[in-house]
């Protein structure tokens, strides 16, 4: 195969609508702007609302940042976040489990701003853990398990 004998896929291109050639076209006349009006003689600019006092123009003028908008906007942080119980399966005990051996194993995508251990499911191994951020029932239950957190 070569570059020349490459084709889009049979029904992805379709040719332009060549308006006002004649009745028989079916575009033909007034060319597919129905009849009279606004809309069949010139365009309508973005926004026209017919002279009525348009969205942009009623709405108040909002200024700044809100105190919500930076929580949830582009100050936000995002952890990757793994349960106690995905640790039992695939590590052995005595083993320093570390964000970038989970990224290894494939029990997070992406770390973003870091690790947060959470305390869901039962951990019986004793494993090192570490990462950025533990709940309290996730570090309860490393400890219980004879295991060690240490936050990064």
């Amino acid at each position: 195969m070569h570059i020349g004998d490459l084709r889009p896929a049979p029904g992805a291109k379709r040719g332009r609508k060549r308006v006002g050639r004649g009745t028989s076209s079916g575009h033909g006349k007034t060319s597919g702007r129905g009849m009279k009006g606004q809309k069949a003689r010139s365009t309508v600019r973005r926004g026209f609302e017919g002279g009525q006092t348009p969205l942009y123009r009623r709405l108040r003028k909002r200024r700044g940042v809100s105190q919500a908008a930076r929580n949830i906007g582009i100050f936000r942080r995002s952890y990757a976040e793994v349960n106690v119980g995905r640790l039992q399966e695939p590590f052995d005990a005595g083993t320093v489990v570390t964000p970038e051996l989970l990224l290894e194993h494939h029990l997070v995508r992406k770390l973003g701003h870091g690790l947060r251990i959470l305390g869901n499911g039962q951990l019986t191994k004793a494993l090192t853990v570490r990462a950025h951020h533990f709940s309290a029932a996730a570090r309860a239950k490393i400890e219980a398990a004879g295991g060690t957190a240490e936050v990064i």
